[in-house]
C-alpha cells in the first residue's frame, strides 16, 4: 500500500458511521451534479453514477429494515419510503435520461447529508 492509500485508509477508518454515510451521500450527489452540469460531455457516466447511488440507498434501506436498527420506527419508515422513491426515480431517469431529472436525487442526498452532519455536530453549551 503506497503512502496515499495508507493516508486515505487511515482517514476513513477514523470517521464515525454518520460521517461515512454523509460523505457517501455527498460523493454520489456530487457525481450526479457534475453529470447534470456537464451533460453533453458527461452523460455517458450517468449509468455508473446512478448505480452507485442505487447501491448506497440499498445499503441505507437495508439498515433501516434491520431488527436492531436504533432509529425510531417512524424515521425508519420515512427513510424506507424515500429509498423506494429514489429507486423508482432512478429507473425513470434510466428510461428517459435528462439532466434536469437529476436534481431531485442530488437534493435528497445533500439534504440527508446535511441532516446527518447537523446530528453529528457537537452541541454548544449555553452560557449562563
Amino acid at each position: 500500500m503506497d503512502n496515499l492509500q495508507q493516508y486515505s485508509h487511515n482517514e476513513v477508518s477514523s470517521l464515525s458511521q454518520i460521517e461515512l454515510e454523509s460523505r457517501a451521500l455527498i460523493r454520489t450527489a456530487s457525481a450526479l451534479n457534475i453529470i447534470k452540469e456537464n451533460w453533453d460531455s458527461k452523460k455517458n457516466e450517468l449509468d455508473a453514477a446512478l448505480e452507485k447511488n442505487r447501491k448506497l440507498w440499498t445499503i441505507i434501506v437495508s439498515a433501516m429494515q434491520e431488527q436492531n436498527c436504533p432509529q425510531p420506527q417512524e424515521v425508519r419508515a420515512n427513510i424506507i419510503n424515500l429509498g423506494i422513491f429514489i429507486f423508482k426515480r432512478t429507473v425513470s431517469i434510466m428510461i428517459d435520461p435528462k439532466p434536469e431529472s437529476l436534481g431531485v436525487l442530488i437534493d435528497i442526498n445533500m439534504n440527508i447529508a446535511k441532516g446527518l452532519n447537523a446530528h453529528e455536530a457537537p452541541e454548544e453549551n449555553p452560557q449562563s
